[in-house]
């Protein structure tokens, strides 16, 4: 685990760092389940969107 990010002269916690890397990821992984036509098999959009995100970020924090 990474200490606190200072950031000039303002202290922030890993979290953001991690939050801030999973966005990226998220887009990407957005992206690529667009194209393969994932989305039409999904109840709700919206709610995988936000479980996918936060997954990505889970793994980010546990790695």
């Amino acid at each position: 685990m990474i200490a606190e990010i200072n950031v000039a002269g303002v202290y922030l916690a890993p979290i953001a760092l991690y939050a801030m890397i999973a966005i990226p990821i998220f887009v990407v992984l957005r992206v690529i389940l667009a194209r393969l036509g994932f989305w039409h098999a999904i109840w709700h959009p919206a709610l995988f969107e936000a479980a996918l995100y936060l997954s990505i970020l889970s793994l980010l924090v546990l790695l």
